[in-house]
């Protein structure tokens, strides 16, 4: 299998829950003591993605971030607080998580990719080790790691089939019956061709249009055959 590598957005402007003192991957959820310390100290939201991404064996990262942003890298740093090499990218077109992801194109183009939301905290900590392994079996383009959604008009539903392919991503639907909506994901070098070709095509329509979503271009993958 190629090489895993961590994709991390961290470019939003965390509109809804603002002001807040710092960016919103890191405000403080918890406590943590590395073996080095004898005392707790606080645990930011993000380091959770993190140590889900490390104990699936994965040791490297790219954080992408906007304009302002500079505390995540003076936290973060080199990402020996969670045990992986972080480097970070910055946003160049601000259009959605989409666009972010596709600065880090020349890097992984050619890797397996891991996903995550650094603000969303989500069980269990083996959930990228099943997603892996769970793609590695299928031969899928992308898989995704699917969680209950208690508001599903907040988030994207995943309608699918019996045999758990993906028939259709349903964004923030007002009613619906679909119980399940997606938080990780993992996928092939396929995907991110895909992914970069789809948002070169829709570059130049997107100033008048609003954010795209990841949910927008899996349903574009999905629309397309990718499995």
């Amino acid at each position: 299998m190629s090489e895993v590598i961590g994709l991390i957005p961290a470019a939003g402007r965390a509109k809804r829950i603002s002001p807040l003192p710092c960016s919103k991957e890191l405000y403080p959820v918890g406590f943590w003591r590395s073996p080095s310390e004898k005392e707790g100290r606080p645990k930011v939201v993000c380091h959770y993605l993190l140590e889900k991404m490390r104990a699936a064996g994965i040791a490297k990262a790219y954080i992408v971030l906007r304009q302002g942003k500079w505390d995540i890298p003076a936290y973060l740093q080199d990402g020996e607080i969670a045990g992986m090499q972080l480097a970070y990218l910055m946003m160049r077109l601000p259009f959605g998580v989409p666009y972010s992801l596709d600065q880090a194109y020349p890097f992984v183009r050619d890797a397996i990719i891991a996903f995550g939301f650094p603000d969303i905290l989500f069980q269990s900590d083996d959930a990228f080790i099943e997603l892996l392994a769970k793609k590695v079996a299928s031969n899928a383009d992308i898989m995704l790691g699917l969680f209950p959604a208690d508001s599903p008009q907040d988030v994207d539903m995943v309608d699918l089939h019996e045999n758990g392919r993906v028939r259709q991503i349903v964004i923030k639907p007002r009613q619906t019956q679909l119980r399940f909506t997606w938080g990780i994901a993992v996928w092939n070098p396929t995907f991110t061709e895909f992914m970069h070709n789809q948002l070169a095509t829709l570059k130049e329509s997107m100033a008048a249009k609003p954010e795209l979503s990841m949910g927008h271009v899996i349903e574009a993958a999905v629309s397309s055959d990718l499995k």
